[in-house]
Parts: C-alpha cells; structure tokens; sequence
C-alpha cells in the first residue's frame, strides 16, 4: 500500500504543477490583456484547486504510513538533525500544506470577485506565490539537499 501511495503521490504532483502553470497563464494572460474571465477561466481555476486537494488527501495518506515520518515522529531528537529524515517529517509537510493554502484561498478570494480583471488578479498573484512554495518543497532528482526520482513506478 506504501509504494502505490508514493507512486501515486509522486505522479499527481505533475498534475499539480501543470494545472497550476495553466491557471497562472490563463490569470496573468486575462490581467494583462483585459480580458473577460470565460468559463474556461472558472473550470481552470476549480479543476487546479481540487487537484491540489486531492494531493492534499494523497499527502497525508502517505504521511501517516510513511516509516520515514514515523521514525521521525518517534525519535524526534535524532531525526530532527537528519536532513532527509527531517524534510519528510516536518519541512515538505509544512510547506506543501502552506501551498494548499494559498491555493485554496487564492481560488476562493477570485470566486468571489466582482470584475473579470480582480478575478484574474487574485489568481495570478495567490497561483504564484503558491507555486514558488511548492517548487522550492518538491524533492527534485536534481537537488543538492534532498533528492528523490521525478517519477516513481507502480
């Protein structure tokens, strides 16, 4: 069940990230260029909110049957000075919740926007603040600190 979950994780996160890149686009784009927010923009804006949940929900799944955080979790004084063991039991959890967060109420503050233009706004600029937190908290295959693969098999 453990390897499924972290595969899964793993390959959503890619969905994650492309529904977010796509709904900044779509926010800076209807912004900058005054145009109206269509229900493209309104289903763009739902589908990158509720696949971050459903990482979300993915996320602490995996946490509360990971060995990782576990070992964290109950050897707190050690772990904590463990750079990977850390990373997973506080740092990545703590910074992905925040990115869920400022996704969630960056959708909703544009939800409820009168004009087409502060719905735009409020996207773009919560979408990306969000996506620099989960960018800098993904463990990338290329990170000097904490390194896993950018896809793992079923």
């Amino acid at each position: 069940m453990y390897l499924f979950l972290l595969a899964l994780h793993s390959l959503v996160r890619w969905f994650v990230l492309a529904s977010l890149l796509f709904a900044i686009y779509r926010s800076y784009r209807g912004w900058l260029l005054k145009k109206p927010f269509t229900k493209l923009d309104e289903r763009v804006r739902w589908i990158t909110a509720t696949i971050a949940h459903i990482q979300l929900v993915f996320g602490l799944w995996l946490y509360f049957i990971s060995p990782i955080v576990n070992y964290f979790l109950h050897n707190f004084k050690d772990a904590v000075h463990n750079r990977q063991i850390r990373f997973f039991g506080m740092e990545h959890i703590t910074m992905m919740l925040t990115g869920i967060i400022l996704i969630t109420i960056g959708s909703a503050k544009a939800k409820r926007k009168t004009t087409d233009i502060e719905k735009f706004k409020t996207m773009a600029i919560w979408f990306t603040i969000a996506l620099l937190v989960v960018l800098s908290s993904i463990p990338w295959s290329f990170s000097p600190l904490i390194s896993r693969p950018l896809f793992r098999s079923f």
